[in-house]
């Protein structure tokens, strides 16, 4: 074993200590001169190192020497395969290089990794990538093959400065291209915020998602993504710069769009389903039906008369709709409440009779007589003469828009769509005497 260095060098003298524990024959030279070439014949096998410090002129000088020397005795080849294997221990990477190493020493704080040349590498603890608590001692082990990126030739203590995260990014960056370019979703977790929207981190790249594309939904403040991971689509990548913007947005209205198309293409015309009224127009209200909106218009309601949907809707409420239509082109549903229960004079049989006395609301008033809601859709007439047992001239003067009164069937007209009621068939029949008073006051008058 040939070491070379100087006499003074630490670095070397150790090098020469631990050769020759191991090596009997070891040599330890300064320069050319004391390279003991008749000794270093008989052996069969040849080994060269050299002190950080020492140049590498000396190096190249000594193995030149060595190889014509051995060249003469008929050793070419042999010398000739140490001088490529010298060269290459003598070559340190680049910065930006992609090198291949052996683990041979791992601490708390770094991985040592055997690069084949004159210096070893190191990897910091924050230029790898580590999940949780986990430790490098976890992660990594005396003999394990290795792949890392070249920060620095030299960190300052003679060492190769190593990035494992380093080589990993260009990868996460290669994800991230591929991305783009096939519309995929990447998730990628919400660091910060920042003016405008948020940095989240996809693995080692990051990128900005702007407010606007935080949610299908406005935002305001993006406090509440903080921390989260969220599901996004590349919209933009510049690796040269660094820089990427991400959209949540984009895959909440692509899900949404999915769930639509399914919940399409399972409903029919005519089919009924439960629903959840979210919100009123003075025209209807729009209910969720599984995740699309349909719209149930205030005629579909009820078969009586509304002025507004929250007449007897409330928003939250779960309610069966029946599908009256559907526009796929156009995206909207047509839905009915009313259609779901039996239209009323379908089963009038069932529940009414002539001579049955029932409690209504009066909902209208006319000259001639007053109309009154036995329930929704289905109306019946108290005709002027009915209202009271006295002669009636004004008929606001014995009964209101909204009263409940109570009156008796007189007639129910089934093709026609009819019903006569009676109030005063209700009321008791007052005395003789007084009938004739009120007659003699209507003559006066």
């Amino acid at each position: 074993m040939v070491i070379i260095g100087g006499k003074e060098s630490s670095n070397s003298r150790k090098l020469y200590d631990l050769s020759k524990k191991y090596c009997e024959k070891a040599y330890f030279i300064e320069n050319i001169k004391d390279l003991p070439l008749k000794d270093i014949e008989l052996c069969n096998k040849i080994g060269i190192a050299a002190g950080a410090s020492t140049p590498e002129r000396l190096i190249k000088e000594v193995i030149a020497n060595m190889s014509e020397f051995i060249t003469e005795n008929n050793e070419e080849n042999l010398m000739h395969d140490l001088m490529d294997e010298i060269e290459k221990s003598l070559r340190l990477p680049r910065g930006g290089e992609i090198v291949d190493g052996t683990v041979i020493q791992v601490t708390d704080r770094e991985v040592v990794v055997n690069l084949g040349c004159k210096k070893d590498g190191i990897i910091p603890k924050d230029e790898l990538t580590l999940e949780g608590e986990q430790k490098l001692t976890d992660l990594f082990k005396e003999g394990d093959e290795i792949q890392a990126k070249v920060l620095k030739t030299d960190d300052g203590d003679g060492n190769i400065l190593l990035s494992k995260k380093k080589l990993e990014v260009n990868e996460h960056w290669d994800e991230i291209n591929s991305a783009l370019e096939d519309k995929s979703f990447v998730n990628a977790k919400v660091i910060k915020e920042v003016k405008g929207g948020v940095i989240a981190a996809y693995k080692e790249v990051y990128g900005f998602i702007p407010l606007s594309q935080l949610s299908d939904k406005f935002v305001d403040k993006a406090e509440e993504f903080i921390g989260k991971t969220l599901p996004v689509r590349v919209t933009r990548a510049d690796q040269r710069k660094g820089k990427a913007v991400f959209s949540h947005k984009a895959y909440l209205t692509e899900e949404r769009q999915k769930k639509i198309d399914e919940v399409w293409g399972s409903l029919s015309e005519g089919d009924v389903v439960e629903g959840t009224v979210m919100r009123f127009t003075d025209y209807g209200a729009f209910v969720d039906i599984g995740g699309i909106d349909g719209l149930l218009h205030i005629s579909e309601i009820s078969w009586g008369k509304l002025k507004h949907p929250q007449e007897v809707l409330s928003i939250g409420q779960k309610v069966e709709v029946k599908v009256l239509s559907m526009n796929n082109e156009k995206g909207k549903i047509s839905l009915g409440l009313k259609q779901t229960k039996p239209e009323p004079w379908s089963i009038i049989d069932e529940k009414y009779q002539v001579g049955q006395v029932i409690t209504g609301k009066v909902v209208q008033i006319k000259e001639y007589g007053a109309f009154v809601e036995l329930e929704p859709g289905l109306d019946g007439l108290v005709h002027i003469s009915e209202i009271a047992h006295k002669r009636v001239t004004n008929i606001a003067d014995e009964i209101s828009v909204g009263q409940e009164v109570t009156a008796k069937i007189l007639e129910i007209d089934r093709d026609r769509k009819r019903i006569s009621l009676s109030i005063k068939e209700t009321l008791e029949a007052p005395a003789v005497d007084e009938v004739e008073e009120e007659a003699v006051a209507e003559d006066a008058e």
